[in-house]
């Protein structure tokens, strides 16, 4: 495991540590975190993170700063809803954050 995946995987845990239903498993290349069977984001190895939200919702998250469409190796883009966060941009607890309830608010139906 990689230095950078394990330390926002930790980041991540810290933030769900209330939330009833909380799994994790190995996929996507990372750490994914499940909340009510849902998966809500992912630790990758480069300390990015794998967000799956609304598909609606697709084109104005990806207008935030190193937020990008996810990939599944280089060039074999993911669906709407599957967005890539770089590590620069979930420096604090406020940015972080604010992507785990993005994925929340979709796939654990939480507002």
């Amino acid at each position: 495991m990689t230095a950078e995946r394990e330390e926002l995987a930790a980041r991540i845990r810290d933030l769900l540590a209330d939330v009833p239903s909380v799994r994790e498993i190995p996929m996507f290349g990372g750490i994914s975190f499940m909340v009510n069977d849902k998966m809500v984001v992912a630790a990758r190895k480069d300390g990015s993170l794998l967000v799956h939200v609304d598909p609606g919702r697709h084109e104005e998250l990806l207008g935030y700063s190193a937020c990008r469409q996810a990939e599944m190796g280089k060039g074999r883009t993911m669906g709407p809803g599957w967005l890539t966060v770089a590590p620069e941009s979930l420096a604090d607890h406020e940015q972080l954050s604010f992507w785990l309830e993005q994925g929340m608010q979709d796939r654990a139906g939480n507002t």
